[in-house]
C-alpha cells in the first residue's frame, strides 16, 4: 500500500502512515486493507504501529494478545472502562425502553435536575443532543438568535466540533476547512506571550477587544466568544486561574456572550472543581458538554442561563431523536452516581498533583522540555529544540508517544506544532497507575529527553 496521506491529516498528531503497512502483523495489515476499502474518507489511525484492544477497565485496554495497556490518553470513558456501574444501568434500560424526549420520562427530570445542580442556580436550563459538535452547534445558534449578532471568537488551534457551522469556527481542522468570515482568532491564554510589564488578564482583554472591533470593522456584530476552558487543543492552558474574568467584561460589553466548551475539561477533569469555567470564577451563559458525559454513550448537553434561551425556544422547534432518550440518559445518570460515590473530583485532585510533580522532576534538566502544565488529570509536557528559543520538536515529541505505546502506555500529542504531550486518561486512573506512567516516562526521558 502507498502512502495516501493527505493535507486533511497532515497535521493530525502522531498519525499512522498507511505506506507503512507492510511491517506490521499480518492481521493488522489485513484489518487495514480492509478499513481502506470499506471506510469512507477522512479516517486515520494513530500511532506508528496501531493498536487493537479487545477488552478494558479502568485505565487499562487489552489487546488481542492479553497484554495490557495504561491508557493515558481516552478521556471519552470518563469514569473508567467498561464501568460495571455504568454498564449494568445501560444494560437494565435497554431491557426496559428507549423512548424519546416526546414522552414523559421520569428518568430524564431527574437525571437533569441532578447535572444543572453541579451548576451555579443561574445556569438552570439544559437541553440534550448526542455530540459535543451538536452541542456546540445549537449553542451557536442559540447565541446568535439571543444577540443578534454573527461574529464569533475563538483561540487560533481551537477545536469544537465537525458540523458544517462548528468546523467555521474550529481552526484546528486546518486549511482544508476553511474559517468562516465572520470568526476571529486570539491567543490561547500562554504566559509567555505576554508583554513585559503587562498581566495575563491585560493581554487576553486586547485580544477580545482587537478581535472585536476587528468583526465591527467588516460588519459582523459580536454573538459569542467560545473557549475550550482546558485549550485542549492549542496545548493545554490551564493556569494561572482568573484571567477570564476580564474577557467576559470585554465580551458582554459588546453584546455577545460567553459559552464554556466543558467537553474536554468538565466532569471533574481538571481536579479542583467540576467545570472549567469555575475555577477562574466566572459565570458563562452557555455551557456546553459531550464525550464523557455517558461514559462512550452517544450524549452531549447544553446548559443556559434561562434568558439566553427562552426567546429561541419560543420561536424555534428543536427536537433531537436520539438526544435525550432513555438509555443515553441511563448511562449519564449512572456517571454522576459514580463520579459521587467514589468521591473521583478528590482522586483527580491527587493523582494528577502527584503525576505532575513527577513529571517536573524527570524533566527538570531537560533541554528538550519547556514546560510541564495542566490540571487535574490534564496535562501538557512541551516538547521543543531548545528551553531558549522554545522551537518545537515534533518529531521528538512523536519518539516519546511512540516510546509510551512501545512500552504499552498511550498518550498522544497537541498544541499548533504537535510537539506537546497529551497526558489525558480516564478519571479512574489512580496512584498505581500513576506509579507506572512515571516509571515508563523515566525510561523514555533517559533515552530520548
Amino acid at each position: 500500500m502507498t502512502s495516501t496521506l493527505s493535507r486533511a491529516i497532515a497535521h493530525y498528531p502522531n498519525r499512522f502512515d498507511p505506506g507503512a503497512v507492510s511491517g506490521l502483523p499480518e492481521h493488522i495489515q489485513e484489518t487495514i486493507h480492509r478499513r481502506e476499502r470499506v471506510l469512507g474518507p477522512g479516517y486515520t489511525l494513530i500511532y506508528k504501529e496501531p493498536v487493537e484492544f479487545v477488552s478494558g477497565h479502568g485505565a487499562h485496554l487489552i489487546d488481542r494478545d492479553g497484554n495490557d495497556y495504561l491508557d493515558a490518553y481516552n478521556n471519552v470513558p470518563c469514569v473508567g472502562h467498561a464501568h460495571p456501574h455504568v454498564a449494568e444501568a445501560v444494560a437494565r434500560q435497554m431491557t426496559a425502553v428507549n423512548t424519546n424526549t416526546r414522552y414523559i420520562q421520569e428518568a430524564l427530570v431527574d437525571y437533569a435536575e441532578r447535572l444543572l445542580a453541579t451548576f451555579p442556580e443561574e445556569l438552570s436550563k439544559l437541553s440534550i443532543a448526542c455530540s459535543g459538535s451538536e452541542a456546540n452547534d445549537l449553542a451557536m445558534r442559540v447565541a446568535r438568535f439571543h444577540t443578534g449578532g454573527e461574529g464569533i471568537i475563538v483561540t487560533r488551534w481551537a477545536y469544537h466540533g465537525i458540523t458544517r457551522e462548528v468546523a467555521s469556527f474550529s481552526p484546528t481542522l486546518g486549511a482544508g476547512s476553511p474559517l468562516g468570515p465572520n470568526v476571529r482568532l486570539i491567543d490561547a491564554p500562554d504566559p509567555r506571550l505576554v508583554a513585559p510589564g503587562a498581566t495575563l488578564d491585560e493581554h487576553m482583554r486586547q485580544q477580545v477587544r482587537g478581535a472585536i472591533d476587528d468583526l465591527e470593522r467588516h460588519g459582523y456584530r459580536l454573538a459569542a466568544l467560545i473557549t475550550d476552558c482546558a485549550y485542549s487543543s492549542d496545548g493545554i492552558f490551564t493556569d494561572p486561574p482568573g484571567y477570564m474574568q476580564a474577557v467576559v467584561e470585554e465580551v458582554h460589553a459588546a453584546g455577545g456572550v460567553y459559552i464554556a466548551d466543558e467537553v474536554q475539561s468538565g466532569f471533574a477533569r481538571l481536579g479542583d472543581s467540576m467545570w472549567g469555567f469555575s475555577r477562574h470564577g466566572v459565570l458563562p451563559d452557555i455551557v456546553t458538554m459531550g464525550k464523557p458525559m455517558g461514559n462512550g454513550l452517544p450524549i452531549s448537553g447544553v446548559v443556559f442561563r434561562p434568558e439566553v434561551c427562552e426567546e429561541f425556544g419560543r420561536n424555534v422547534r428543536y427536537f433531537n431523536t436520539f438526544g435525550g432518550s432513555s438509555i443515553p440518559v441511563a448511562a449519564g445518570a449512572a456517571v454522576l452516581d459514580v463520579i459521587e460515590k467514589e468521591n473521583v473530583q478528590q482522586r483527580v485532585l491527587e493523582s494528577g498533583n502527584a503525576l505532575r510533580a513527577g513529571l517536573r522532576e524527570i524533566t527538570k534538566d531537560s533541554a528538550y522540555v519547556a514546560e510541564v502544565r495542566g490540571a487535574g488529570l490534564f496535562v501538557g509536557v512541551e516538547i521543543v529544540k531548545d528551553r531558549e528559543t522554545l522551537e518545537p520538536d515534533r518529531a521528538l515529541a512523536e519518539d516519546v508517544i511512540n516510546d509510551m505505546r512501545d512500552r504499552r502506555i498511550l498518550i498522544n500529542g497537541t498544541g499548533t506544532s504537535a510537539n506537546t504531550l497529551k497526558i489525558r486518561p480516564p478519571l479512574a486512573f489512580d496512584s498505581a497507575d500513576v506509579t507506572r506512567f512515571l516509571e515508563t516516562f523515566a525510561e523514555v526521558a533517559k533515552n530520548r529527553l
